[in-house]
């Protein structure tokens, strides 16, 4: 009993780290909308990350001494990691960019996109296999981006601000592939060196651009909000998986965008409209798919048992085949069996396996 009260409470911990992880994430939006009346687009992606590196890399001071070597990023790493910095340059710049010239709760929102880019990326690059109830996913997280991208004015008026949201999920979508291949190495050196080298170049792409520096109060504001939306983000997310693991904890984590549109309304009093109502029950319905296809994983197997007998001088053979389902809870040792056992039939007859 003490130990699944052990296992119950260090499950609940957890949920609260993914909850706070998607919280954090979410003030990204709004209130980056706010600074940006005052920090340039490309200032204001370099402060962000900036932050972020500065803060997790005063963490890492700490931690480094308990890392193991194995642990640590090597030189067959550096493709990975080269693209995951030029792709977190141009994403948030794309995104800040986005978020000024656009609506802040649609930002929000058009952020699921970066989940039907992922999943297309691991496909066409990567050879991933996609799902029936993931394509479900990206069909409607894609119908929905579709009508949050046009303007109210006109049918075919394109938003601009949504499409820069878009490529920078799309960026993100690859950031994301790129990631993966080096996710077993430590968490804290990849955002630090995320956080410090994408945050770099940002800050020489604005001073090439001739961008005005903003005052030093919106400064620390700005890497105040990143080292909160995305070092703290990252890394109450990273605790969150060792208990719950990286399919439940990124389900947990889809109600980012939501909290994010929530403020967006609550800071901007940004206007409801039906499209927006439309998509966001769109989005909802995508997420909802995705969280779905994370968590549980069904397939089929065909058993078949031969029997042979002898009657009446002759020799028999039969058999049974019993389908069998296994439902997979992602990242669990769990699962569940459903056995049906079928009506005997001739042994030319079956198909000894069917997956």
């Amino acid at each position: 009993m003490r130990q699944d009260g052990c296992v119950k409470s260090k499950n609940s911990v957890a949920v609260l780290y993914a909850i706070l992880a998607a919280v954090c994430y979410a003030l990204n939006t709004p209130f980056s909308k706010l600074l940006l009346e005052h920090v340039p687009a490309t200032f204001m992606a370099a402060f962000l990350y900036l932050g972020a590196g500065l803060g997790v890399g005063v963490m890492y001071v700490f931690h480094f001494r308990k890392e193991s070597r194995v642990e640590r990023l090597e030189k067959k790493d550096f493709p990975y990691t080269l693209g995951m910095i030029l792709l977190d340059i141009l994403a948030p710049i794309f995104l800040m960019i986005g978020i000024r010239i656009g609506s802040s709760s649609n930002a929000s929102l058009l952020g699921n996109f970066e989940i039907a880019a992922t999943a297309l990326i691991a496909l066409l690059i990567f050879h991933e296999p996609v799902s029936k109830k993931l394509w479900t996913a990206i069909g409607l997280i894609t119908v929905s981006s579709m009508i949050l991208s046009f303007e109210r004015r006109g049918s075919l008026a394109f938003s601009v601000g949504s499409l820069f949201v878009l490529l920078a999920a799309v960026c993100w979508g690859f950031e994301n592939n790129c990631t993966r291949s080096i996710s077993e190495k430590s968490t804290y050196q990849i955002v630090t060196l995320k956080g410090l080298c994408s945050g770099a170049g940002s800050f020489i792409i604005a001073v090439i651009a001739g961008e005005k520096l903003p005052e030093g109060k919106y400064i620390l504001c700005a890497m105040l909000l990143g080292f909160v939306a995305y070092g703290l983000s990252i890394f109450t997310y990273i605790r969150a998986q060792r208990g719950l693991g990286a399919a439940k904890t990124s389900a947990y984590y889809a109600i980012a965008p939501f909290i994010g549109t929530a403020l967006a309304f609550a800071v901007h009093h940004e206007p409801l409209t039906a499209a927006y109502l439309i998509a966001l029950v769109l989005m909802i319905a995508g997420s909802v798919f995705t969280v779905w296809d994370t968590l549980v994983r069904s397939h089929f197997h065909s058993h078949v048992h031969l029997i042979t007998h002898t009657h009446d001088g002759s020799t028999h053979t039969h058999a049974i085949v019993h389908e069998h389902r296994h439902t997979h809870f992602a990242d669990s040792d769990r699962h569940d069996h459903h056995h049906n056992p079928k009506d005997r039939v001739s042994a030319h007859e079956i198909n000894p396996h069917r997956a």
